[in-house]
């Protein structure tokens, strides 16, 4: 994977007429009575990276839960290509247009690779089997493990049966909670660049990463997110280059 930082596509601050195509607008709210999120805002383009970092307990996860409707806001809305969608559940965002990969049990481990990619299907009455060759050529290793049961498979492996079988519902954004988890080094630059090829056919990408550095290396936009609030936002050459980010959150 190369070191140099994607170039950043121009990022558009929300607006009435310039809007994200997917936008969680000053976002409160939180599980019970306690907000985790205070006003957070998290907007992605059509065909962006959009990178949320931050410290433990920040709420990057809350964020992007909010966004795909797992949580109930208080203050603020989710907007998809200019449609409210704060009301609707998380299985109606899907229909949508939403996919969604959660960290941890994200892959059906007794069933094979390609099952559960055909579990991703399940709410399409078409041929899936063009996507099925997609997703392939993304992630050849599938293809060669497709008879395999995913629970045999390695972490980085079935992080890409994860991917995989959310982009076989044909989203037009996919939500990415921490995929590089407990992964190698290697292993997430390759996950990296195949997130990147994603991007590049038209489908926004929102990710949680603690790899902050690594990631805002491939963003076209990134939100710091504190105690649940916006601390800084911009590019991810922007952010990677700002001495306060660098200095707090990336090490020096």
């Amino acid at each position: 994977m190369t070191t140099e930082a994607r170039p950043a596509t121009p990022t558009v601050a929300p607006g009435p007429a310039t809007e994200p195509f997917l936008l969680g607008e000053e976002m409160t709210g939180g599980y019970g009575p306690v907000d985790i999120l205070h006003g957070c805002t998290i907007g992605v383009e059509r065909g962006q990276i959009a990178v949320i970092v931050g410290p433990n307990g920040a709420g990057k996860s809350t964020a992007m839960k909010a966004v795909f409707g797992m949580l109930n806001l208080r203050v603020g809305r989710v907007l998809l290509d200019g449609e409210d969608i704060t009301g609707l559940t998380p299985q109606a965002r899907v229909a949508k247009g939403m996919a969604f990969v959660p960290q941890t049990n994200n892959v059906f481990t007794s069933m094979t690779v390609e099952e559960n990619l055909e579990m991703g299907a399940f709410l399409r009455r078409d041929d899936i089997s063009e996507t099925m060759e997609q997703v392939y050529e993304l992630f050849p290793v599938l293809r060669e493990k497709r008879r395999q049961a995913a629970g045999e498979l390695s972490g980085g492996q079935r992080q890409q049966v994860a991917v995989g079988r959310a982009l076989m519902t044909r989203p037009t954004v996919l939500m990415l909670d921490e995929p590089t988890a407990g992964v190698s080094p290697i292993v997430m630059d390759e996950l990296f660049d195949r997130i990147i090829e994603v991007a590049r056919t038209g489908i926004s990408i929102l990710m949680v990463e603690q790899n902050a550095r690594q990631a805002l290396e491939i963003a076209d936009v990134g939100y710091v997110l504190v105690q649940g609030r916006n601390a800084h936002t911009g590019t991810g050459a922007e952010l990677l280059a700002d001495p306060e980010v660098r200095r707090t959150f990336l090490g020096g």
